[in-house]
């Protein structure tokens, strides 16, 4: 047998190995396990449930479209500064370029970058919100996530409408130094605008809202608002304990004991929220603080 025909048979083999490993995988998708209960369940399933587990209450990650899809009244959302994307000013690497970085995050999840926006309406009540994706880098703030952000603020006090900003995030963008910080007073800056005009700011934490992201907008709403079980802090425990010299209880970075200490409002589950946003937004409609 030649060198050519023994490496053509090797070539096909693999290729068909490749083919039932690709299957098999396929197949697994099928099924998913709950991080926390162990239920095993279909995923059609656990997707028609909004990613929450129908035994345990745990929530999944989710994306920035499934939160469209679940927050807002069917084919509502009307995306805005979709073109807004981010550069590389500092020229910055790590193991990879942060140019290269933003070109794969982009492939990958098909976003411009860690946030959308739009106006959208929930029971025809009529809203600007901003919905983070923590899938794109951690959904940490760079110059675009503050930029965004600050445009649909400016432009819920334009319009006179109710603010929601769903927070997802691991804090600031290293890669953008010192812009990236000067989000945080940019984005407060605009929410101070609209407060204001006496016109609403509701924020939703989800799982996690952590650094930059938590010291600014994301503890500035009117009402805020946590899913179950989500981590929210500032900094990592480790930094916390060296710190202050202490040790914390197990679960003091949860929506749970932020809301027993009062730092939250409310905990309400994924399944919930479009009714108790409804709810919410229908107080100050009655009260005719905007229109």
């Amino acid at each position: 047998m030649s060198l050519s025909r023994w490496l053509s048979q090797k070539k096909n083999l693999l290729s068909n190995k490749n083919i039932k490993q690709t299957n098999l995988n396929l197949s697994q998708n099928l099924w998913i396990k709950c991080n926390q209960c162990s239920l095993l369940m279909y995923r059609k399933l656990l997707e028609s449930n909004y990613k929450v587990c129908p035994k345990c209450n745990y929530h999944f990650p989710t994306s920035s479209h499934d939160r469209i899809n679940q927050l807002f009244d069917i084919d509502s959302w009307c995306p805005i500064d979709t073109n807004l994307s981010s550069t590389d000013p500092l020229g910055f690497s790590d193991r990879k370029l942060y140019s290269v970085r933003l070109f794969d995050m982009k492939f990958k999840t098909g976003l411009s970058d860690a946030v959308q926006t739009g106006i959208a309406s929930i029971r025809n009540i009529k809203v600007a919100c901003g919905i983070m994706d923590f899938r794109f880098m951690g959904g940490s703030m760079g110059s675009v996530v503050g930029e965004k952000l600050t445009r649909l603020i400016e432009k819920a006090t334009y319009d006179n409408i109710p603010l929601i900003i769903v927070c997802a995030s691991g804090g600031a963008r290293m890669q953008e130094g010192m812009l990236s910080l000067m989000q945080m007073a940019k984005v407060s800056s605009a929410l101070y605008r609209h407060s204001e005009k006496s016109l609403p700011y509701f924020t939703i934490l989800t799982s996690p809202t952590t650094g930059g992201v938590t010291a600014s907008f994301a503890m500035l709403g009117d009402i805020i608002l946590a899913e179950p079980g989500a981590v929210i802090a500032f900094a990592g425990r480790r930094v916390i304990e060296q710190t202050i010299k202490e040790d914390l209880p197990d679960n003091f970075q949860t929506s749970e004991y932020l809301f027993k200490h009062g730092f939250i409002d409310l905990i309400v589950s994924r399944t919930k929220l479009y009714e108790q946003l409804h709810q919410l937004l229908s107080l100050y409609v009655n009260s005719n603080s905007f229109h």
